[in-house]
């Protein structure tokens, strides 16, 4: 069974290894909304595959790292795509969150990101 918690920051950025003239590479902001899904069994005792404080809890310091921030000044996301940021959360997230089965990243309502631990 799989669950999800999604998370909303808001965060600065600009894309600087796009061509000349590309919209992205101006600094611009997004309110993006990142799920954090875990999957496993159903404990039969509590009812769920985890507790969603505990998936909350885990995401937190990452949370304060991201909110209301300049996504470029953050040490490993200095080309913060959405592909990137993905992929940085899920690598700092495994390890508190054995369960974790997909990072999802939406950058506006219609455009989104999805990664699983693997590229």
């Amino acid at each position: 069974m799989e669950i999800s918690k999604t998370f909303r920051i808001e965060a600065a950025h600009r894309l600087p290894n796009v061509p000349a003239g590309h919209k992205c590479s101006r600094l611009h902001g997004h309110s993006f909304a990142i799920a954090i899904h875990v999957s496993g069994p159903l404990d039969p005792e509590l009812g769920w595959v985890m507790d969603y404080a505990d998936l909350k809890a885990a995401f937190a310091p990452l949370y304060d790292q991201l909110d209301h921030r300049y996504l470029n000044e953050v040490p490993g996301l200095e080309n913060p795509t959405s592909e990137q940021l993905a992929r940085w959360i899920w690598e700092r997230l495994a390890p508190r969150l054995p369960l974790l089965s997909k990072v999802v990243v939406n950058e506006t309502c219609t455009t989104a990101c999805e990664y699983r631990g693997k590229d």
